[in-house]
């Protein structure tokens, strides 16, 4: 019962996390509509009577399309481009004191050094399963990756191989790991190794 339970809270929240960025991406896009209907008439210099109201409109429409791929991507990633620039507006339009500018400099040089330093490979990624009979010269060429290969190995032979080489016990969910890529066994039937996960790092 508990498994069902969490099985339709999940897909009752990724539905509506789903709606929210429908909502949003549709009262972005009438807030971009009325920006450039504004320029409709040039003659009215007073259509935005500062410079300053232009730059926040158009910050916020950016903070708005940043927030929209943090809900339906989900990566660390996206989170860090939502906060780099709402922290970027508010240090750029808000000119109250260079102790707050100085702050939000500070700030931003956090994000990158988070980014840098606590962000693993992996954290932002495709994944894509193939069979374990396929070439791997082929997915290489499918997904632009570099897995390294000899002659016409397939990935259940380079995962092998790996594996052993690894110390590493063969089971659905066993990964090996190559420099920005990584290959994990997705399935595994009558004892035998049928559907291999490619998981390329994407940063």
């Amino acid at each position: 019962m508990k498994k069902y339970a969490n099985a339709f809270l999940k897909s009752l929240t990724t539905a509506l996390e789903l709606i929210i960025a429908a909502l949003l991406a549709a009262g972005i896009i009438i807030m971009t509509v009325q920006l450039i209907m504004s320029f409709g008439n040039l003659t009215d210099l007073n259509a935005y009577p500062n410079y300053d109201d232009l730059l926040t409109t158009c910050f916020n429409l950016i903070i708005g399309v940043e927030m929209i791929r943090m809900l339906y991507l989900h990566t660390p990633m996206t989170v860090f481009e939502v906060l780099l620039f709402a922290i970027a507006r508010q240090v750029i339009i808000d000119h109250s004191s260079p102790i707050n500018s100085l702050l939000g400099v500070i700030a931003i040089a956090i994000l990158f050094a988070t980014r840098k330093f606590l962000f693993v490979a992996f954290d932002e990624s495709e994944r894509i399963i193939f069979r374990s009979s396929q070439k791997v010269r082929h997915v290489n060429r499918l997904i632009h990756a570099n897995i390294p290969y000899e002659d016409d190995e397939t990935l259940l032979e380079v995962m092998m191989k790996k594996m052993k080489a690894d110390e590493v016990e063969a089971g659905v969910g066993a990964c090996i790991y190559f420099q920005k890529f990584g290959l994990r066994i997705a399935k595994i039937t009558d004892g035998k190794i049928t559907r291999i996960e490619v998981i390329r790092s994407i940063q």
